[in-house]
Protein backbone atom coordinates (compact mmCIF):
# COMPACT_ATOMS: atom_id res chain seq x y z
CA UNK A 1 0.00 0.00 0.00
CA UNK A 2 1.39 3.38 -0.51
CA UNK A 3 1.91 5.87 1.47
CA UNK A 4 -0.68 7.91 0.49
CA UNK A 5 -2.78 5.38 0.85
CA UNK A 6 -1.97 4.68 4.25
CA UNK A 7 -3.40 7.84 5.73
CA UNK A 8 -6.55 8.11 4.19
CA UNK A 9 -10.03 6.77 5.12
CA UNK A 10 -10.97 3.56 3.48
CA UNK A 11 -13.99 5.05 1.57
CA UNK A 12 -11.48 7.41 0.27
CA UNK A 13 -8.94 4.09 -0.85
CA UNK A 14 -12.02 2.35 -2.08
CA UNK A 15 -12.49 4.45 -4.59
CA UNK A 16 -8.73 5.61 -5.41
CA UNK A 17 -6.56 3.15 -5.49
CA UNK A 18 -5.79 1.84 -7.94
CA UNK A 19 -7.91 3.81 -9.78
CA UNK A 20 -5.69 6.87 -11.82
CA UNK A 21 -6.90 8.57 -14.68
CA UNK A 22 -5.96 7.33 -17.64
CA UNK A 23 -3.27 9.34 -19.46
CA UNK A 24 -4.19 8.91 -22.82
CA UNK A 25 -8.15 10.34 -22.52
CA UNK A 26 -7.81 11.58 -18.66
CA UNK A 27 -11.23 9.00 -17.86
CA UNK A 28 -11.92 8.96 -14.37
CA UNK A 29 -12.17 5.01 -14.63
CA UNK A 30 -9.48 2.45 -15.36
CA UNK A 31 -10.42 1.28 -19.11
CA UNK A 32 -11.30 -2.52 -19.79
CA UNK A 33 -8.17 -3.68 -21.61
CA UNK A 34 -9.51 -6.05 -23.37
CA UNK A 35 -6.60 -7.59 -24.87
CA UNK A 36 -4.66 -10.84 -25.33
CA UNK A 37 -1.04 -9.49 -26.31
CA UNK A 38 1.17 -6.16 -26.23
CA UNK A 39 3.31 -4.74 -28.90
CA UNK A 40 7.10 -4.81 -27.49
CA UNK A 41 9.63 -2.44 -27.57
CA UNK A 42 11.87 -4.44 -29.40
CA UNK A 43 12.71 -8.51 -28.24
CA UNK A 44 12.50 -8.45 -24.58
CA UNK A 45 11.26 -4.75 -24.24
CA UNK A 46 8.22 -4.78 -22.27
CA UNK A 47 6.03 -1.73 -22.77
CA UNK A 48 4.76 -0.84 -19.01
CA UNK A 49 5.79 -4.54 -18.51
CA UNK A 50 3.13 -6.02 -20.19
CA UNK A 51 3.05 -9.15 -22.67
CA UNK A 52 0.81 -11.08 -22.40
CA UNK A 53 -2.31 -11.05 -20.49
CA UNK A 54 -1.96 -14.08 -18.17
CA UNK A 55 0.95 -12.73 -16.92
CA UNK A 56 -0.57 -8.96 -16.49
CA UNK A 57 -2.98 -6.80 -17.63
CA UNK A 58 -3.25 -3.03 -16.59
CA UNK A 59 -7.08 -3.52 -15.50
CA UNK A 60 -6.31 -6.32 -13.55
CA UNK A 61 -3.13 -4.37 -12.08
CA UNK A 62 -5.67 -1.63 -11.21
CA UNK A 63 -8.17 -3.97 -9.07
CA UNK A 64 -4.91 -5.86 -7.57
CA UNK A 65 -3.30 -2.57 -6.30
CA UNK A 66 -6.71 -1.77 -5.11
CA UNK A 67 -7.51 -4.86 -3.05
CA UNK A 68 -3.48 -4.82 -1.34
CA UNK A 69 -4.77 -0.90 -0.12
CA UNK A 70 -7.98 -2.04 1.20
CA UNK A 71 -6.30 -5.25 3.12
CA UNK A 72 -3.39 -3.16 4.13
CA UNK A 73 -1.34 -5.56 2.45
CA UNK A 74 1.59 -5.03 -0.18
CA UNK A 75 0.67 -7.21 -2.85
CA UNK A 76 -2.91 -7.96 -4.32
CA UNK A 77 -3.51 -10.91 -6.75
CA UNK A 78 -6.69 -11.61 -8.39
CA UNK A 79 -7.91 -14.51 -9.96
CA UNK A 80 -10.81 -15.96 -11.73
CA UNK A 81 -12.86 -17.16 -8.55
CA UNK A 82 -12.71 -17.80 -4.90
CA UNK A 83 -11.78 -21.34 -5.34
CA UNK A 84 -9.29 -20.70 -8.03
CA UNK A 85 -7.57 -18.18 -5.69
CA UNK A 86 -7.27 -20.95 -2.61
CA UNK A 87 -5.84 -23.30 -5.28
CA UNK A 88 -3.56 -21.08 -6.36
CA UNK A 89 -2.56 -20.50 -2.70
CA UNK A 90 -2.88 -24.14 -1.93
CA UNK A 91 -0.17 -25.39 -4.56
CA UNK A 92 2.36 -22.75 -3.83
CA UNK A 93 2.08 -22.98 -0.02
CA UNK A 94 2.52 -26.94 0.10
CA UNK A 95 4.21 -29.92 -0.93
CA UNK A 96 3.31 -33.75 -0.67
CA UNK A 97 3.11 -34.88 2.79
CA UNK A 98 2.44 -31.45 4.44
CA UNK A 99 -0.38 -30.61 6.57
CA UNK A 100 -3.59 -28.10 7.06
CA UNK A 101 -5.98 -27.73 9.95
CA UNK A 102 -9.30 -26.69 8.49
CA UNK A 103 -12.19 -25.29 10.29
CA UNK A 104 -14.88 -27.37 11.45
CA UNK A 105 -17.29 -25.08 9.49
CA UNK A 106 -15.68 -24.01 6.97
CA UNK A 107 -17.58 -23.20 2.79
CA UNK A 108 -18.40 -26.42 1.33
CA UNK A 109 -16.21 -25.76 -1.68
CA UNK A 110 -13.17 -25.08 0.47
CA UNK A 111 -13.98 -28.51 2.19
CA UNK A 112 -14.08 -30.48 -1.28
CA UNK A 113 -11.01 -28.72 -2.26
CA UNK A 114 -9.01 -30.04 0.48
CA UNK A 115 -11.19 -33.48 0.68
CA UNK A 116 -11.48 -34.32 -3.12
CA UNK A 117 -8.43 -32.74 -4.39
CA UNK A 118 -5.00 -31.62 -2.69
CA UNK A 119 -5.96 -34.69 -0.48
CA UNK A 120 -4.82 -36.42 -3.49
CA UNK A 121 -1.55 -35.08 -4.40
CA UNK A 122 -0.42 -36.16 -0.83
CA UNK A 123 -1.50 -33.38 1.44
CA UNK A 124 -3.08 -33.66 4.30
CA UNK A 125 -5.48 -32.10 6.78
CA UNK A 126 -7.57 -32.22 9.53
CA UNK A 127 -10.80 -30.34 11.31
CA UNK A 128 -10.42 -27.93 14.09
CA UNK A 129 -13.06 -25.70 15.74
CA UNK A 130 -10.93 -22.63 14.96
CA UNK A 131 -13.26 -20.76 17.72
CA UNK A 132 -11.09 -22.35 20.44
CA UNK A 133 -7.65 -21.61 19.90
CA UNK A 134 -6.20 -23.83 22.30
CA UNK A 135 -7.76 -26.68 19.60
CA UNK A 136 -6.06 -24.83 17.27
CA UNK A 137 -2.81 -25.49 19.18
CA UNK A 138 -4.08 -29.08 19.84
CA UNK A 139 -4.57 -29.90 15.76
CA UNK A 140 -1.11 -29.06 14.82
CA UNK A 141 1.43 -31.31 13.89
CA UNK A 142 5.03 -31.69 13.03
CA UNK A 143 4.20 -31.51 9.13
CA UNK A 144 1.59 -28.54 9.44
CA UNK A 145 2.20 -25.81 7.55
CA UNK A 146 -0.79 -23.75 7.50
CA UNK A 147 -3.81 -22.77 9.67
CA UNK A 148 -6.85 -21.70 7.82
CA UNK A 149 -9.53 -19.85 9.03
CA UNK A 150 -13.10 -18.26 8.32
CA UNK A 151 -14.16 -15.63 10.37
CA UNK A 152 -17.07 -15.65 10.36
CA UNK A 153 -17.54 -18.91 9.43
CA UNK A 154 -19.66 -20.50 6.49
CA UNK A 155 -23.00 -20.76 7.13
CA UNK A 156 -22.78 -21.17 10.70
CA UNK A 157 -21.00 -17.97 11.36
CA UNK A 158 -18.69 -18.80 13.91
CA UNK A 159 -16.26 -16.44 15.13
CA UNK A 160 -12.42 -16.93 15.79
CA UNK A 161 -9.72 -15.00 17.30
CA UNK A 162 -7.78 -14.01 15.22
CA UNK A 163 -5.20 -11.95 16.96
CA UNK A 164 -4.95 -15.13 19.08
CA UNK A 165 -4.62 -17.95 16.18
CA UNK A 166 -1.76 -15.66 14.64
CA UNK A 167 0.38 -15.95 18.01
CA UNK A 168 -0.52 -19.42 18.12
CA UNK A 169 0.67 -19.61 13.79
CA UNK A 170 3.81 -17.24 14.91
CA UNK A 171 4.83 -19.58 17.47
CA UNK A 172 4.49 -23.03 15.51
CA UNK A 173 6.31 -21.20 12.25
CA UNK A 174 3.16 -21.82 9.92
CA UNK A 175 1.19 -19.47 8.04
CA UNK A 176 -2.21 -18.22 9.18
CA UNK A 177 -4.61 -18.02 6.29
CA UNK A 178 -7.97 -15.98 6.58
CA UNK A 179 -10.97 -16.33 4.13
CA UNK A 180 -12.60 -12.66 4.73
CA UNK A 181 -15.20 -13.03 2.50
CA UNK A 182 -18.40 -12.71 5.38
CA UNK A 183 -16.50 -9.65 6.56
CA UNK A 184 -14.63 -7.69 3.48
CA UNK A 185 -12.21 -5.59 4.05
CA UNK A 186 -14.19 -2.51 5.42
CA UNK A 187 -15.33 -4.19 8.39
CA UNK A 188 -12.31 -6.48 9.11
CA UNK A 189 -8.31 -6.73 8.44
CA UNK A 190 -6.82 -9.67 9.02
CA UNK A 191 -3.52 -8.85 8.40
CA UNK A 192 -3.26 -5.95 10.71
CA UNK A 193 -4.33 -8.37 13.30
CA UNK A 194 -1.67 -10.53 12.45
CA UNK A 195 -2.56 -13.30 9.45
CA UNK A 196 -0.52 -14.04 6.96
CA UNK A 197 -2.48 -14.55 3.39
CA UNK A 198 -6.41 -13.00 3.50
CA UNK A 199 -8.45 -15.20 1.05
CA UNK A 200 -11.67 -13.28 -1.07
CA UNK A 201 -14.26 -14.76 -3.37
CA UNK A 202 -14.51 -11.34 -4.72
CA UNK A 203 -18.11 -12.49 -6.12
CA UNK A 204 -19.61 -11.88 -3.25
CA UNK A 205 -19.38 -8.52 -1.09
CA UNK A 206 -16.71 -6.88 -3.23
CA UNK A 207 -18.37 -7.22 -6.29
CA UNK A 208 -21.58 -7.02 -4.83
CA UNK A 209 -23.71 -7.21 -7.24
CA UNK A 210 -23.97 -10.47 -8.65
CA UNK A 211 -22.40 -9.77 -11.84
CA UNK A 212 -19.09 -11.34 -11.47
CA UNK A 213 -17.09 -14.01 -10.35
CA UNK A 214 -13.43 -13.62 -8.93
CA UNK A 215 -10.93 -14.15 -6.14
CA UNK A 216 -8.56 -12.45 -4.29
CA UNK A 217 -5.50 -13.23 -2.24
CA UNK A 218 -3.58 -10.21 -0.32
CA UNK A 219 -0.62 -10.71 1.85
CA UNK A 220 2.17 -8.89 3.53
CA UNK A 221 5.15 -10.51 2.74
CA UNK A 222 6.88 -9.65 -0.37
CA UNK A 223 8.47 -12.82 -1.24
CA UNK A 224 5.15 -14.60 -0.62
CA UNK A 225 3.33 -12.07 -2.73
CA UNK A 226 6.40 -13.07 -5.91
CA UNK A 227 5.59 -16.80 -5.02
CA UNK A 228 2.04 -16.24 -5.83
CA UNK A 229 2.55 -14.47 -8.44
CA UNK A 230 5.02 -16.67 -9.91
CA UNK A 231 1.85 -19.26 -9.57
CA UNK A 232 -0.64 -17.51 -10.88
CA UNK A 233 0.71 -16.72 -13.72
CA UNK A 234 2.22 -20.27 -14.53
CA UNK A 235 -1.35 -21.74 -13.20
CA UNK A 236 -3.44 -18.76 -15.40
CA UNK A 237 -6.62 -18.98 -13.52
CA UNK A 238 -6.43 -14.99 -13.63
CA UNK A 239 -9.13 -12.77 -13.69
CA UNK A 240 -10.67 -11.54 -16.62
CA UNK A 241 -10.05 -7.47 -17.59
CA UNK A 242 -14.05 -6.99 -17.93
CA UNK A 243 -14.72 -9.37 -14.40
CA UNK A 244 -11.89 -6.85 -13.06
CA UNK A 245 -13.52 -3.91 -13.82
CA UNK A 246 -17.08 -4.90 -12.71
CA UNK A 247 -15.10 -5.92 -9.23
CA UNK A 248 -13.32 -2.53 -9.09
CA UNK A 249 -16.84 -0.76 -9.54
CA UNK A 250 -18.13 -3.01 -7.26
CA UNK A 251 -15.21 -2.08 -4.42
CA UNK A 252 -16.48 1.67 -4.44
CA UNK A 253 -19.57 1.48 -3.33
CA UNK A 254 -18.32 -1.26 -0.65
CA UNK A 255 -18.73 0.37 2.76
CA UNK A 256 -22.14 2.07 2.02
CA UNK A 257 -23.33 -1.25 0.93
CA UNK A 258 -22.22 -3.13 4.16
CA UNK A 259 -23.17 -0.09 6.57
CA UNK A 260 -26.58 -1.10 5.19
CA UNK A 261 -26.08 -5.12 4.93
CA UNK A 262 -25.20 -4.65 8.28
CA UNK A 263 -27.98 -2.50 9.45
CA UNK A 264 -30.60 -4.78 7.64
CA UNK A 265 -29.37 -7.55 9.25
CA UNK A 266 -29.65 -6.47 12.75
CA UNK A 267 -33.12 -5.69 12.20
CA UNK A 268 -33.95 -9.32 10.83
CA UNK A 269 -32.30 -10.82 13.63
CA UNK A 270 -34.52 -8.84 15.76
CA UNK A 271 -37.46 -10.29 14.59
CA UNK A 272 -35.99 -14.07 14.17
CA UNK A 273 -34.76 -13.99 17.89
CA UNK A 274 -38.74 -13.19 18.82
CA UNK A 275 -40.44 -15.98 16.31
CA UNK A 276 -42.07 -18.89 17.94
CA UNK A 277 -40.71 -21.11 14.37
CA UNK A 278 -37.12 -19.67 15.23
CA UNK A 279 -35.38 -22.11 17.27
CA UNK A 280 -31.87 -20.39 17.12
CA UNK A 281 -30.59 -17.09 15.67
CA UNK A 282 -26.64 -17.49 14.49
CA UNK A 283 -25.41 -13.98 14.18
CA UNK A 284 -22.52 -12.24 15.52
CA UNK A 285 -24.19 -9.29 16.57
CA UNK A 286 -26.54 -10.57 18.91
CA UNK A 287 -25.14 -10.73 22.61
CA UNK A 288 -25.77 -14.35 23.42
CA UNK A 289 -23.80 -15.20 20.07
CA UNK A 290 -20.47 -16.91 21.74
CA UNK A 291 -18.36 -15.15 19.49
CA UNK A 292 -19.73 -12.11 20.30
CA UNK A 293 -17.28 -9.98 22.34
CA UNK A 294 -14.63 -11.24 20.21
CA UNK A 295 -16.37 -9.88 16.85
CA UNK A 296 -17.08 -6.92 18.42
CA UNK A 297 -13.05 -6.75 19.58
CA UNK A 298 -11.93 -7.28 15.40
CA UNK A 299 -14.76 -6.22 13.28
CA UNK A 300 -16.00 -2.92 12.92
CA UNK A 301 -19.59 -3.98 12.16
CA UNK A 302 -21.56 -7.41 12.29
CA UNK A 303 -22.03 -7.74 8.66
CA UNK A 304 -25.37 -9.06 6.46
CA UNK A 305 -24.68 -12.97 6.96
CA UNK A 306 -27.61 -14.56 9.08
CA UNK A 307 -28.58 -17.90 9.67
CA UNK A 308 -31.30 -19.59 11.86
CA UNK A 309 -32.87 -22.76 12.84
CA UNK A 310 -36.35 -23.68 11.90
CA UNK A 311 -38.97 -25.92 14.50
CA UNK A 312 -40.10 -28.73 12.76
CA UNK A 313 -36.59 -30.08 11.66
CA UNK A 314 -35.68 -29.80 7.56
CA UNK A 315 -38.70 -30.19 6.05
CA UNK A 316 -39.93 -26.91 7.63
CA UNK A 317 -36.40 -25.21 6.72
CA UNK A 318 -37.03 -25.90 3.24
CA UNK A 319 -40.64 -24.49 3.43
CA UNK A 320 -39.59 -21.79 4.44
CA UNK A 321 -36.83 -21.23 1.48
CA UNK A 322 -39.37 -22.04 -0.79
CA UNK A 323 -42.18 -20.06 0.60
CA UNK A 324 -39.95 -16.37 0.33
CA UNK A 325 -40.75 -14.08 -2.31
CA UNK A 326 -38.47 -10.60 -1.44
CA UNK A 327 -35.40 -13.04 -0.93
CA UNK A 328 -34.71 -14.79 -3.57
CA UNK A 329 -33.63 -18.80 -3.35
CA UNK A 330 -30.15 -18.99 -4.31
CA UNK A 331 -26.83 -19.64 -3.75
CA UNK A 332 -24.03 -17.24 -3.30
CA UNK A 333 -24.11 -14.42 -0.93
CA UNK A 334 -23.56 -10.49 -0.88
CA UNK A 335 -25.24 -9.11 -3.68
CA UNK A 336 -27.57 -5.87 -3.33
CA UNK A 337 -30.60 -8.32 -3.42
CA UNK A 338 -31.67 -10.24 -0.56
CA UNK A 339 -31.03 -14.51 -0.79
CA UNK A 340 -32.28 -17.45 1.06
CA UNK A 341 -31.08 -20.66 0.72
CA UNK A 342 -31.04 -24.13 2.45
CA UNK A 343 -27.15 -25.41 3.15
CA UNK A 344 -27.86 -28.88 3.96
CA UNK A 345 -29.42 -29.70 0.05
CA UNK A 346 -27.36 -26.58 -1.42
CA UNK A 347 -24.13 -24.96 -0.80
CA UNK A 348 -22.94 -27.47 1.61
CA UNK A 349 -24.02 -30.57 0.10
CA UNK A 350 -20.74 -31.47 -0.67
CA UNK A 351 -19.70 -31.58 3.30
CA UNK A 352 -22.89 -34.07 4.20
CA UNK A 353 -21.55 -36.74 6.34
CA UNK A 354 -18.06 -35.04 7.22
CA UNK A 355 -17.27 -33.50 10.28
CA UNK A 356 -17.93 -30.03 8.41
CA UNK A 357 -22.44 -31.08 8.13
CA UNK A 358 -24.68 -28.70 8.81
CA UNK A 359 -27.62 -29.08 10.59
CA UNK A 360 -30.66 -29.98 8.49
CA UNK A 361 -32.86 -27.53 10.14
CA UNK A 362 -30.87 -24.58 9.15
CA UNK A 363 -31.78 -21.83 6.50
CA UNK A 364 -29.21 -18.96 5.50
CA UNK A 365 -29.88 -15.51 4.34
CA UNK A 366 -27.67 -12.89 2.48
CA UNK A 367 -29.24 -10.02 4.26
CA UNK A 368 -29.24 -7.37 0.83
CA UNK A 369 -29.95 -3.45 1.49
CA UNK A 370 -33.78 -3.20 0.21
CA UNK A 371 -35.84 -1.82 2.46
CA UNK A 372 -35.53 -3.19 6.13
CA UNK A 373 -39.51 -3.13 6.19
CA UNK A 374 -39.94 -5.47 3.24
CA UNK A 375 -37.63 -7.84 4.30
CA UNK A 376 -39.05 -8.46 7.29
CA UNK A 377 -42.66 -9.01 5.98
CA UNK A 378 -41.55 -11.29 3.89
CA UNK A 379 -39.65 -13.50 5.96
CA UNK A 380 -42.66 -13.11 8.36
CA UNK A 381 -44.81 -14.93 5.67
CA UNK A 382 -42.38 -17.33 4.72
CA UNK A 383 -42.50 -18.33 8.68
CA UNK A 384 -45.64 -18.90 8.73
Amino acid sequence: MSDTHSTQSFETVAIHAGNTADPLTGAVVPPIYQVSTYKQDGVGGLRGGYEYSRSANPTRTALEENLAALEGGSRGLAFASGLAAEDCLLRALLSPGDHVVIPNDAYGGTFRLFAKVVSRWGVEWSVADTSDPEAVRGALTDRTKAIWVETPSNPLLGITDIAAVAQIAREAGVRLVVDNTFASPYLQQPLALGADIVVHSMTKYMGGHSDVVGGALVVNDAALGEELAYHQNAMGAVAGPFDAWLVLRGIKTLAVRMDRHSENATKITEMLTRHARVSQVLYPGLPEHPGHEVAAKQMKAFGGMVSFRVDGGEEAAVEVCNRAELFTLGESLGGVESLIEHPGRMTHASVVGSALEVPADLVRLSVGIESADDLLADLQQALG
